[in-house]
């Protein structure tokens, strides 16, 4: 089964303008596997298109924290999905330990209720997390440290490394915790300017991929200058260069 997945918000203009040519074109260029964001917005799709052009979904993004658990669990396994992943809990949450503890309880409770469906909850770092520190650790790993054993984690090695971490080191010491990564380079800009195909940037990718060998391998750009299917189509390539 292939490791290698893409997230949808690399191609969300395309995506918003024709769902389907844009996963076909995805599944040309290799991938299998897809993640998409907006598990509710995007059921509609997700419960056909991606069916008819061989993709799976193994995980989404979607707002967990103060959003309809309920229904984005359920249409996430109705769409197969086994892992929904909180994307974002914004930098303000990250320099106090009791509000650090708060988005561990908040993720904790998110699982329960994703239990009742069969799904599991993840959360993904941005670079905030990483250089915001607590007696001398990331606010990533406090995070970690209090998350219950259902909880996974979606590293986002490019932003890891925006956030001064080494992140192959960062991901040895979260073990299997680590369900799955973003894989991105480019030259480390805070606003994701900049990004440019696996390999070809700043962030170690190579020894990335080395450090996580079980974790679902996502392919994704925040912003890129150019033709973003050939940038993916790059990506791809480096991946399976790379035996990923």
């Amino acid at each position: 089964m292939s490791r290698t997945s893409v997230q949808l918000y690399s191609v969300r203009d395309a995506f918003a303008a024709d769902p389907a040519d844009t996963l076909r074109r995805l599944a040309a260029i290799g991938f299998t596997h897809v993640e998409p964001y907006g598990v509710v917005e995007n059921a509609d799709v997700l419960r056909t298109a991606s069916a008819e052009h061989g993709l799976t979904a193994p995980t989404a993004h979607a707002q967990l924290i103060g959003a309809d658990q309920h229904a984005v669990f359920a249409v996430a396994a109705e769409c197969g999905i086994d892992v929904v992943i909180d994307p974002y809990v914004g930098e303000e949450k990250w320099r106090d330990p009791a509000d650090i503890a708060a988005t561990a309880a908040a993720l904790n409770a998110a699982a329960e209720v994703a239990a009742g469906h069969g799904v599991r909850v993840g959360y993904h770092n941005h670079w905030w997390e990483l250089a915001s520190r607590i007696d001398g650790r990331s606010a990533f790993e406090v995070l970690a440290d209090q998350l219950d054993p259902e909880v996974v984690l979606e590293v986002d090695t490019y932003w890891a490394t925006v956030g001064g971490e080494d992140a192959p080191a960062l991901l040895r010491r979260l073990g299997d915790r680590v369900h799955a990564l973003h894989v991105k380079d480019g030259g480390l800009a805070r606003d994701g300017s900049g990004q440019v195909p696996a390999g070809r940037g700043r962030v170690p990718v190579a020894e990335v991929l080395a450090a996580a060998p079980g974790a679902l391998r996502v392919v994704e750009f925040d912003a890129y200058d150019g033709d973003v299917f050939a940038g993916l189509a790059d990506s791809y390539a480096f991946l399976a260069e790379a035996g990923a």
